[in-house]
């Protein structure tokens, strides 16, 4: 069990279905019961992530010990005791998300400026800051493993975060290699990979990513972070550790171009925010720009550059309505800001649903859903003074395009399944990745076996 990787397929089929059908086993009572307990004391105790973290690694342990022990695994392989512990895992973890990511407040705080400072950095950084080798630059190639890496906050699982994790990883360690042997060069090693594995981040700059890293290191079951996992995840915590105190010696620059650099980023974002800003009232001339945490000098010099911008373009700004793709674009840059955004996604069920999951019974459900959308959409609109036939609903990503452009790039076949997944066994046939964000369905069953076990 202690072997077992992430990216092992031996034990995917497993994961969850086998965790869930035995749980609905009458003689697993005792075991529901004993999770639901845990649950429900967990969640009514204070946060203290220290304590918490002790807490839950102390119950998968001493759950699965008593899996190894029970009938119901007795006879059983390793396969199938490390897929209990997994389920376990998944079905704790997604219960306590809410409670336990992102609880203390200097998490937070550090999530936030970590965010902003790589906003600013991924403007004006370059491969060659980070003395990457011309021989293994390839920033197309590199969106990859940025949108793997972005995927970090959709899931709940720390099994599933962690394997966001290794993707941005295996993506990066497969195009070095490619890259070497077409040079006829020795195989890449640690100093050429950590340098793009910190461009990557920097460029994919993922929300949370502080607090999701955390979590990883909190919650993942500590007998399972080793090997290749354990390997690249240390990995990603030195690039955010690299990023978190980056300065312009980090990046082979001189300190005052580095603080130039951050200051024109500066007036670059904040002054097209007050150009969207100054659209929405034309009684102000020059609105304020938005208030940056940095240094006076900073703020002084963002706010020169800003109103340099906005008296450039007065005029046009103010005469200008906002179309409902400027606010569309507004709204997503909230969104991704905003430490509850998966909640806002979770009021949509289909939406990270494939077409063979749906049944008969979802298609009226969908329809009413469509009509509400087409209705609000093309009211807001109306409202707007932007035509509705101009509107074009946006662009729907094929997965298995997609997938098939990592296969390719990479030449991991098992990496190139990542987005092929279905959400009607909650894993993937090569990972196990549960890639819904509602809770497991074993919630329903750990009620009902506990009322009849009272009963």
């Amino acid at each position: 069990m202690e072997n077992a990787e992430p990216f092992s397929a031996s034990t995917a089929p497993l994961t969850w279905h086998d965790f869930l059908e035995r749980m609905r086993d009458p003689s697993a009572s005792e075991f529901v019961k004993a999770i639901k307990s845990f649950i429900v004391s967990f969640s009514n105790s204070p946060p203290d992530p220290e304590r918490d973290s002790a807490a839950v690694q102390k119950f998968l342990s001493n759950m699965e010990t008593a899996f190894r022990a029970h009938p119901l695994w007795a006879s059983g392989s390793e396969e199938e005791l490390d897929s209990a512990g997994e389920g376990l895992e998944k079905y704790i973890m997604t219960k306590l998300f809410t409670r336990v990511f992102a609880s203390h407040p200097d998490d937070v705080k550090i999530d936030d400026e970590l965010y902003e400072k790589l906003a600013l950095v991924q403007q004006f950084i370059r491969p060659e800051h980070l003395d990457i080798q011309p021989t293994y630059q390839n920033e197309t190639s590199w969106l990859l493993a940025q949108k793997e890496l972005q995927k970090i906050n959709i899931y709940k699982a720390p099994r599933d975060k962690l394997v966001c994790v290794l993707s941005c990883c295996k993506v990066i360690s497969n195009l070095l290699f490619n890259a070497s042997v077409n040079a006829n060069e020795s195989p890449p090693g640690a100093d050429e990979f950590l340098p793009v594995l910190i461009y990557v981040t920097i460029k994919a700059n993922p929300p949370q990513l502080h607090s999701n890293l955390l979590y990883i290191q909190r919650y993942r079951r500590e007998s399972r972070l080793v090997g290749e996992a354990a390997y690249f995840f240390t990995n990603m915590l030195s690039a955010e550790a690299f990023v978190t105190n980056i300065n312009g010696e980090s990046l082979s620059m001189d300190e005052t171009e580095f603080q130039n650099n951050m200051e024109s980023a500066q007036a670059l974002i904040y002054g097209l925010s007050g150009d969207y800003d100054s659209g929405q009232s034309q009684t102000v001339p020059e609105p304020e720009p938005e208030p940056v945490k940095t240094q006076s000098s900073t703020n002084a010099a963002v706010k020169s550059a800003t109103e340099e911008v906005n008296m450039k373009d007065q005029q046009h700004v103010v005469a200008k309505i906002p179309s409902v793709s400027d606010l569309e674009n507004k709204g997503a840059t909230i969104l991704m800001k905003e430490e509850t955004a998966i909640k806002e996604f979770q009021k949509f069920p289909f939406l990270y649903s494939k077409a063979g999951d749906l049944m008969v019974g979802d298609v009226e459900t969908l329809l009413d859903s469509y009509k509400q959308l087409v209705l609000k959409y093309v009211s807001l609109a109306k409202g707007l003074g932007v035509s509705s036939s101009s509107i074009q609903p946006p662009e729907t990503r094929n997965d298995a395009e997609t997938s098939n452009a990592v296969e390719d790039t990479t030449g991991d076949g098992d990496h190139g399944q990542v987005d092929n997944v279905r959400i009607d066994d909650g894993s993937d046939g090569a990972t196990g990745v549960y890639t819904g964000n509602s809770e497991p369905t074993l919630a329903d069953d750990v009620a009902s076996q506990a009322e009849e076990k009272d009963q």
